[in-house]
């Protein structure tokens, strides 16, 4: 799976990706009621201006990206100085308040992930085949702490099959994060030319805050 996205990247395919911030997320983060001055995950990032977005608001974020590819055009957007070193499997570089982990979402542990309190997810679940989306919503489960908050944005289509970016409809996303987190549906976008829908979801992880 990882090795997919790495060819789409390295040939260019990434019809995906925004030239600016998303606008779901300019809608709805301020809604979620983030302090400024918490970290933001944002796991499989690609080379997403959201996360710029997120800096520029105030917060510090923590993004997870297979492709190093990836990592290295969001990194030439700005001219900004880059540092770079090894994180327990990771390689990591930091430009401003963004940090970059290349490698596999999977292998990100609770203790590098200590700082987090909240999440953003633009692109990860519907970029998992189904087989591996429950690992996916349980692993960020493990990640977050209790009260963390994030918005989801998701994608249903009628491509029998088709993917990437899967169709995860909503009946999905409850049975994947109800266990772990309290779910609030946001909205629902209009189809675009491919009869594509977004939905967009807010979550905050159960259990008692510390």
């Amino acid at each position: 799976m990882s090795e997919q996205w790495r060819k789409r990247w390295q040939e260019g395919r990434i019809g995906f990706h925004l030239q600016q911030a998303h606008p779901a997320l300019l809608r709805h983060w301020a809604s979620l009621d983030v302090d400024v001055d918490t970290k933001v995950l944002v796991p499989l990032c690609g080379k997403s201006v959201d996360m710029r977005w997120l800096a520029d608001i105030g917060h510090s974020v923590l993004g997870i990206e297979f492709a190093p590819e990836a990592i290295e055009q969001f990194l030439l957007q700005r001219s900004t100085a880059v540092s770079r070193y090894s994180q327990a499997g990771f390689t990591v570089s930091r430009q401003g308040s963004v940090e970059l982990w290349c490698g596999d979402f999977f292998h990100l542990h609770i203790q590098q992930a200590a700082e987090i309190g909240a999440f953003y997810d633009r692109a990860s679940l519907i970029a998992l085949p189904p087989a591996t989306r429950q690992r996916y919503a349980f692993h960020l489960a493990q990640l977050v702490p209790p009260g963390a908050k994030g918005l989801l944005i998701s994608l249903s289509h009628s491509e029998e099959g088709a993917g990437p970016p899967y169709s995860v409809p909503a009946s999905e996303i409850e049975n994947l994060f109800k266990a772990n987190f309290t779910l609030t549906f946001l909205e629902e976008g209009s189809p675009d030319e491919r009869g594509r829908t977004e939905s967009i979801w807010a979550l905050e992880r159960r259990g008692p805050r510390l």
